[in-house]
């Protein structure tokens, strides 16, 4: 199923998402407002202020509540990007240059740091003590995982425990924050919060594994960015976890590490994964997660949002980009 059909039940909400993330960016600062404008139009799926609605529609919320959360989690969602860019030194997102490549590190951070906090603001207008606090704890956890990327570049020593435990804190945190603050802002009993919480950590890891098999097996036009973007940093993911344990003997990855670089390195190790189990094994282990997801999804209220929820997590697992 296509994304627009999945999501249908909230299309006109969604419609005005995108009219708000538009709006957000007319500033009273011709230097702000140039950097919004550019890093507003970049593009993406939309699919944590999508989780945020679905999650929030599935028990009537009212659009008072959920519109500024589902601004809030994708300006969140991007400021994380801008920084990503920054740290990493990445020259393209979205198969255009990133704000760092344009402006500069300095007013990329600030750039990111402004999106942070436009998106604690609006979180804060829906005065809900609760998702409040969820964000600023979104934001620590998303800091730690950060930090133990960093802390782990070129390290060989990692574990699928690590990378597992890296992938929720950067990426699985964010789905929780949106699946959670949509439901808690319905007034979602707590039993049926926890299990969107659960549906949000579990897809956000299915969907980073599938972001991690595509660095090896996508294009550069299909990603938006260079193939092999997470080697090129030293960062060790699923695939390439699967290829140290399969070809333990004159592997590519324990040289590009130990070298710190050498493209040759990343093309052979890129060559290896695409044709071997490797990629069937990551997608079965991402489908584990997708299937944890939704196992409890039938114990809340059935309509049309529910099924837009499964469906989602069926796109997530089967999308090329």
């Amino acid at each position: 199923m296509e994304l627009d059909e999945i999501c249908r039940p909230v299309s006109e909400d969604l419609t005005e998402v995108e009219v708000r993330l538009k709006a957000a960016g007319e500033v009273d600062s011709p230097g702000l407002s140039e950097l919004l404008d550019y890093g507003l139009k970049g593009g993406g799926k939309r699919i944590r202020p999508i989780l945020v609605l679905l999650s929030g529609r599935l028990f009537d919320g009212s659009s008072d509540h959920l519109m500024p959360m589902a601004l809030a989690v994708e300006l969140t969602h991007l400021a994380t990007l801008v920084h990503d860019d920054t740290i990493d030194n990445s020259v393209v997102r979205w198969g255009r240059p990133t704000i760092n490549t344009l402006w500069g590190s300095e007013q990329a951070v600030l750039l990111g740091d402004y999106l942070f906090a436009r998106g604690g603001e609006l979180t804060a207008s829906t005065g809900n003590i609760r998702v409040i606090k969820l964000l600023s704890k979104t934001l620590m956890i998303i800091t730690g995982g950060e930090v133990a990327q960093a802390r782990s570049a070129f390290n060989l020593e990692q574990t699928r425990e690590h990378y597992f435990n890296r992938i929720s804190g950067k990426t699985a945190s964010l789905f929780v924050l949106a699946t959670e603050s949509g439901a808690a802002l319905a007034g979602a009993p707590e039993e049926s919060i926890q299990i969107l919480q659960e549906y949000g950590n579990n897809l956000g890891i299915a969907f980073q594994i599938v972001d991690d098999i595509l660095d090896f097996i996508s294009s550069e036009e299909e990603m938006g960015k260079p193939v092999g973007s997470d080697l090129t940093q030293g960062t060790l993911t699923l695939p390439g976890m699967l290829l140290l344990e399969q070809y333990p003997e004159d592997n590519p990855i324990k040289k590009l590490f130990q070298e710190r670089g050498g493209w040759e390195y990343i093309t052979r190790a890129i060559d290896l994964v695409r044709n071997s189990p490797i990629i069937d094994q990551c997608f079965d282990i991402a489908t584990r997660y997708h299937n944890r997801a939704c196992r409890r999804l039938d114990q809340l209220p059935d309509n049309e949002f529910r099924q837009s929820l499964y469906g989602l997590a069926d796109f997530i697992i089967t999308r090329r980009k």
